[in-house]
């Protein structure tokens, strides 16, 4: 195993009993002073747990770098769903994906306890709120389990843990995973790497679709059409409108992204049928094309979905479209919050990533030339 330097002073590693909790702590608590939990020797084990959606998967890509960063030779065991699995093909800090479909029920549990049968996890970040997180945790084999705030899960995920982070407000969800850096006695502000990869093929056929989109060198926008919950997209009437004036008044050739369900597919069409110019769709059911073709983009405007986390982890600028979630909990992480269209902070309020609760029936609230004076902010400072 190759050596790693260390620049930091780390917290102190308190001995484990055999019940996993730490001696000379609160019991079952991590935080900045320890405990380290992450092995002291060589083979080290590492499971992480984070089911879905793509985006909680996004914002966990850095534990990952953060364990191949401690340890090169590191085994590192992801388990996921199916769709938000495909962002962790071809991840340089993932050795084995191992995919779980909890909507199949007990049989689905008979199929991940089969292909997780072999693994003996020396530690496990659970990093996941829900009850079917429980599952492959145990099934991982690791003495030493580290979940979520109690606070911040469900369901008593927390019993299934030997250790939890401390409870507290609600923040950035990726500023809730990098507390996971203090089981692994990281410092907290170290830099932050998503490391998302692509492979040759993939690279060619993003490289040959936007040759194709825009065969004149036009900038390319994204235009990400939904998310999962209704109550978070954007009007088509009004994303038909935004087409219409990126297409004709900035120069933009627009681009349609997103998923496979029928909401989707019909707000693509009804943007289709209502844009003066037709903008390309490229609708997919492939969470890697997805990704792939984000890579590419130059610009992109997205609501509260996977799409737009892809693509502030890919480094492309990103108009945040909110008004039903909080875009300082649930947004852009650090990077392009200048460029957020914030309708859910009250005005005169200070931005709260406190805020938890949605708020109903506030899309309709932001206007096409709200996003255009983001994309000309984009315009300036990014493109």
């Amino acid at each position: 195993m190759r050596a790693r330097a260390s620049t930091w002073s780390r917290p102190t590693r308190l001995p484990i009993r055999r019940d996993g909790t730490s001696v000379g702590l609160s019991p079952g608590i991590v935080t900045a002073e320890g405990p380290v939990l992450f092995p002291e020797r060589a083979p080290r084990r590492v499971c992480l747990v984070l089911l879905s959606g793509i985006g909680d998967v996004v914002h966990g890509l850095p534990l990952a770098n953060d364990v191949r960063s401690l340890d090169p030779e590191a085994e590192i065991t992801w388990v996921a769903e199916p769709a938000p699995a495909q962002i962790l093909r071809h991840h340089p800090s993932v050795d084995r994906v191992v995919e779980f479909r909890p909507r199949d029920g007990l049989a689905g549990v008979r199929a991940l306890r089969r292909d997780m049968a072999g693994t003996r996890a020396d530690l496990t970040l659970n990093v996941q709120r829900y009850i079917k997180s429980a599952w492959p945790t145990m099934f991982s084999g690791a003495r030493v389990r580290v979940g979520l705030p109690r606070d911040k899960t469900r369901d008593g995920v927390h019993y299934f843990s030997t250790h939890v982070l401390p409870d507290g407000p609600w923040k950035h969800t990726q500023d809730l995973f990098l507390d996971f850096r203090w089981a692994l006695g990281m410092p907290r502000q170290a830099p932050v790497r998503w490391g998302l990869t692509f492979s040759d093929e993939e690279v060619e056929t993003r490289r040959r679709f936007y040759e194709d989109a825009s065969p004149d060198g036009e900038p390319v926008v994204a235009l990400v059409v939904g998310s999962a919950n209704s109550k978070k997209d954007w009007p088509a009437a009004l994303q038909a409108a935004l087409a219409d004036r990126l297409s004709a008044d900035l120069g933009f050739r627009v681009v349609l992204l997103g998923g496979p369900s029928m909401r989707e597919r019909a707000t693509a069409a009804e943007i289709a049928a209502r844009a003066r110019i037709r903008p390309l769709d490229a609708l997919t059911d492939s969470v890697r094309r997805l990704t792939t073709l984000l890579a590419g983009a130059d610009l992109v405007v997205a609501p509260d979905t996977g799409p737009l986390h892809l693509a502030h982890a890919l480094d492309v600028p990103v108009v945040g479209l909110f008004a039903h979630t909080n875009p300082w909990r649930v947004g852009p992480w650090q990077r392009y919050r200048d460029l957020i269209v914030d309708r859910y902070t009250e005005p005169g309020a200070p931005p709260d990533p406190t805020a938890y609760l949605p708020k109903d029936d506030r899309m309709e609230r932001i206007t096409v030339d709200d996003v255009i004076a983001k994309i000309e902010v984009a315009r300036s400072r990014y493109l």
